[in-house]
């Protein structure tokens, strides 16, 4: 599957803003290349919010277990919550296990954020880009909860 489907669905989501950082935009050179997915109804990135879910092109310092400077590997990665982490994944956002996070098409933890509830993918395909697409979906979704909350 293509990165490119993806962006096509989560730009079909009402008020999304798809961040998307490239030489000359004022954004560090890491996150160049990279999409980074807000609830934003008025088009500007939201003060003091994390995205909802990324797509990210690379290693990152310290975020080096899906081997992502691989010619093309990518990774979505989704805040899902505690409840649908347990639901996906089969364990606790407390205590999951070790495993081969380069693995690809495979719906598992974020090697470096699944304590905070978020999952990725390695390079969907046909087992996972339709699980990966509803995942995107319920969390803008939870994304514009949060903000109607913070908004009053």
């Amino acid at each position: 599957m293509s990165i490119e489907r993806i962006l096509d669905a989560v730009r079909s989501f009402d008020s999304v803003l798809v961040l998307e950082p490239a030489e000359g935009s004022g954004f560090p050179e890491i996150a160049w290349g990279d999409f980074f997915f807000y609830y934003a109804p008025d088009g500007q990135v939201p003060a003091n919010v994390q995205p909802f879910g990324t797509i990210v092109t690379k290693n990152y310092p310290g975020d080096t277990g899906s081997d992502l400077d691989g010619a093309g590997r990518w990774r979505v990665n989704i805040h899902v919550g505690r409840d649908a982490f347990q639901e996906l994944t089969g364990e606790s956002t407390k205590d999951f296990a070790p495993r081969d996070f380069a693995r690809t098409d495979v719906v598992m933890p974020h090697p470096v954020y699944g304590a905070l509830g978020w999952v990725a993918v390695v390079n969907p395909g046909e087992q996972t880009i339709n699980t990966v697409v509803d995942l995107l979906r319920n969390a803008h979704g939870d994304a514009k909860t949060r903000a109607a909350r913070r908004a009053g």
